[in-house]
């Protein structure tokens, strides 16, 4: 069974950054796609990065130039490191293996002074 385990949210000032991860069991991050999604309340959850199974990311218009999802295979792991955060990135972020039904449970990033 596929699990997704996301940590590295919590509480940073406008300006600052933090560095999530996604540690996946029952599936390899090298031979599967994954991306990054978040949902601010009252809003539908959108995507904000994806990663190929070659290695090659993409990022929503919103978040280029300051995130950048990156994987570590040894550790079956997948990252979103996040520079200059701004209080609309507020948001609960999560973690999923694309074309899958595969979401880890979330992590909450709030970005306020």
């Amino acid at each position: 069974q596929v699990q997704l385990v996301e940590s590295g949210g919590g509480l940073v000032q406008p300006g600052g950054s933090l560095r999530l991860s996604c540690v996946v069991s029952g599936s390899r991050v090298s031979i599967s796609g994954m991306g990054w999604y978040r949902q601010a309340p009252d809003n539908q959850r959108e995507l904000v990065a994806t990663i190929a199974t070659n290695g090659m990311p993409t990022y929503a218009d919103f978040v280029k130039g300051r995130f950048n999802i990156s994987r570590t295979v040894a550790e079956n792991t997948v990252y979103l490191t996040m520079n200059n955060l701004k209080p609309e990135d507020t948001a609960v972020y999560y973690c999923h293996k694309l074309e899958s039904n595969y979401w880890g449970q979330g992590t909450q990033v709030t970005v306020s002074s």
